[in-house]
């Protein structure tokens, strides 16, 4: 139940346009109008997963921070990791406005925004002078009018190496024409291939191996599952996040709004994007990790993410609709669950539920 505070501010932000009030909270969490969470950290809920430390397993996924604007401040949140981007190698300016679209009755967003962003340069600039204190992952693509797009990821981890805790290879958006289609066998095997080598070669100078993970779409077939799984194995990728934004309109209320094109998130994506996740876990074993994205509102939706398969988890629209004191309430949620489920560790939990999830309608 949303408390009148949250309610109050919530009718306020929503008398503005989606992408204004977006930035608007963009320009409060910079400005220090949003308090830091108080949280008392709890050893139960702290992991090691690609060879990173996270204090407690949520994130704030990629889409919100495109610029690597507030890393430090979401982190002041509760969130145990954030993630900017997308960036792309040039700055874009994305799809024609409007193309951000509330379905309030559904507690869901859909968008089109293209990867719009700064490129890479502003977002080097910003996260090179952070403190260095907390997990900020590096989200990558291709920018739309790219010859080459393989070269454009490739270019995101040697500009992004020094900087990035981990990085993400978002091939899974469906705003940007054709490149879902990286998905395909033969081209994942070339670029997983090509930013993997690169990442191994910056390493080598580096000394630093930087774990990288691969964004994966909800709508994919059974085949398409075997593959993505298949090369993300073979190619000995860091992880795997399931999932991106889906095209699938089932369910909602907001029929109006469900005709927008772009990519739909929040609630009505938990389902769908659970059962993806359970269903990779299935076939990539125990050993990769996974993180889970997509719909993710309160404690109890985070931990059953972890039950199907996911050893972190992160989420970015329900904080639309619930304001910057959900992720404190969710670990502080998983704690009270922790002591509900008389769990030594959160990883104790994963998995606890997979094959209920795998075997649900995807």
């Amino acid at each position: 139940m949303i408390d009148p505070f949250k309610r109050l501010a919530r009718k306020g932000l929503f008398l503005f346009d989606p992408e204004t009030a977006h930035g608007m909270s963009i320009a409060a969490l910079k400005s220090g109008l949003v308090p830091a969470c108080q949280i008392t950290p709890d050893p139960r809920l702290r992991q090691t997963v690609a060879g990173l430390t996270f204090e407690n397993p949520l994130g704030m996924a990629a889409g919100y921070d495109k610029n690597a604007e507030v890393p430090e401040a979401l982190l002041k949140l509760g969130f145990g990791f954030t993630e900017i981007g997308t960036v792309t190698p040039k700055p874009q300016s994305g799809n024609p406005r409007p193309r951000i679209f509330r379905l309030v009755e559904d507690d869901a967003v859909i968008n089109r925004l293209g990867f719009n962003n700064e490129g890479h340069e502003a977002a080097f600039g910003r996260l090179a002078a952070l403190s260095g204190k907390g997990i900020v992952g590096v989200n990558i693509g291709a920018n739309k009018d790219s010859d080459d797009r393989i070269a454009d990821y490739v270019a995101g981890i040697r500009r992004f190496h020094s900087v990035a805790r981990y990085f993400t290879a978002n091939i899974s958006s469906p705003n940007t024409p054709g490149l879902r289609d990286l998905q395909a066998r033969e081209s994942l095997a070339a670029l997983l291939s090509s930013v993997l080598a690169a990442r191994d070669e910056m390493a080598a100078t580096s000394g630093r191996k930087v774990p990288v993970f691969l964004k994966i779409a909800p709508d994919l077939t059974e085949e398409g599952m075997d593959d993505i799984a298949a090369e993300a194995l073979s190619h000995a990728l860091d992880g795997l996040i399931v999932s991106n934004t889906t095209l699938s309109r089932d369910g909602l209320k907001d029929q109006r709004q469900a005709k927008e094109a772009g990519g739909l998130s929040g609630v009505p994506l938990f389902e769908k994007s659970t059962a993806v996740l359970a269903r990779m876990r299935k076939r990539v074993g125990p050993a990769l990790p996974i993180i889970g994205v997509g719909g993710v509102s309160s404690a109890e939706t985070a931990l059953e993410k972890i039950k199907a398969g996911a050893d972190l988890v992160q989420l970015y629209s329900c904080m639309v609709y619930e304001g910057p004191g959900l992720p404190g309430d969710i670990v502080r949620g998983l704690s009270k669950l922790m002591d509900r489920e008389k769990a030594g560790t959160i990883g104790e939990l994963r998995d606890s539920r997979l094959d209920y999830w795998a075997a649900r309608k995807v």
